[in-house]
């Protein structure tokens, strides 16, 4: 796989590089060091961004080094290891050095991106804060929300615990809301974090027997309506190379293929 390829729309390295930025800042977890230009990630939850190695600078190390280093870093943790390879990793040969050493590739994720946030679908949003019949729109404090989405995709607790120490402690704060029925159950979630003039989507989720009501793409409009009112104009998103679905709600918010992403695994992670 190309890590390097260009997407048809053409957006620019300057805006791509922005995302990237915002993307690692929303993702940090507060397990993490520098490592000769390796930003290393441990933390036990979910999201692979956020237990990976991130190759942001060349450094001085020989690689063979740095890879030792690093897997005794995830060995401690407990973690397999994974090195993320994008657009901007350094040097841009790392990908061929991973797979001559038959490191697997896994996990190909797109960057969607929304370069002007589309403003007849934000003031729709703003004008209407409601529910669909039978719902109510709730905001989830982070530990509120990392057990409703935990629970909807039956996480184990310690990796809950993780991401709701994750949301708790970042950098860029989250905002987490939920469609939800008169018995209190979370019908659909989702949560931005907005860093300036950015706002990335993150963690949208719909329970399984509530698919099919458009419930994903009236929560992401109103999401995207409060990020916007608050100064947002940019908006990005990661998701599945595979999910169909998702991309085509994606798509109809304005939201095109601006990059992508994808991990290696030593072959005993395999």
């Amino acid at each position: 796989m190309n890590s390097r390829v260009r997407w048809s729309n053409a957006l620019d390295d300057t805006l791509l590089s922005r995302v990237e930025d915002g993307g690692l800042n929303a993702s940090a977890p507060p397990q993490q060091r520098w490592m000769d230009g390796w930003l290393v990630r441990f933390s036990p939850g979910k999201a692979r961004r956020a237990r990976c190695v991130n190759a942001v600078a060349r450094g001085r190390l020989p690689l063979e080094q740095k890879l030792r280093l690093a897997a005794d870093v995830f060995a401690e943790a407990g973690l397999p290891m994974a090195v993320r390879i994008t657009r901007f990793t350094e040097p841009p040969e790392l990908d061929a050095q991973l797979a001559a050493r038959s490191w697997q590739t896994v996990d190909d994720t797109r960057v969607m991106v929304a370069a002007t946030l589309p403003s007849a679908m934000l003031a729709s949003g703003a004008a209407s804060p409601g529910a669909p019949s039978g719902l109510t729109f709730q905001r989830l404090p982070p530990a509120s929300y990392a057990a409703a989405v935990g629970a909807l995709r039956g996480s184990a607790q310690e990796r809950i615990a993780a991401h709701a120490q994750r949301l708790t402690m970042s950098p860029v704060p989250y905002q987490g809301f939920a469609f939800c029925a008169a018995d209190g159950s979370v019908q659909a979630c989702g949560q931005f974090a907005r860093e300036g003039a950015l706002v990335g989507l993150y963690d949208v989720f719909t329970r399984p027997s509530a698919r099919g009501q458009g419930l994903a793409q009236l929560l992401c409009e109103r999401m995207l309506a409060l990020a916007a009112s608050a100064g947002a104009t940019v908006g990005y998103l990661q998701v599945d190379g595979a999910n169909t679905t998702a991309r085509r709600i994606y798509q109809r918010l304005g939201f095109v293929d601006g990059d992508g992403y994808h991990y290696r695994q030593p072959p005993e992670a395999a």
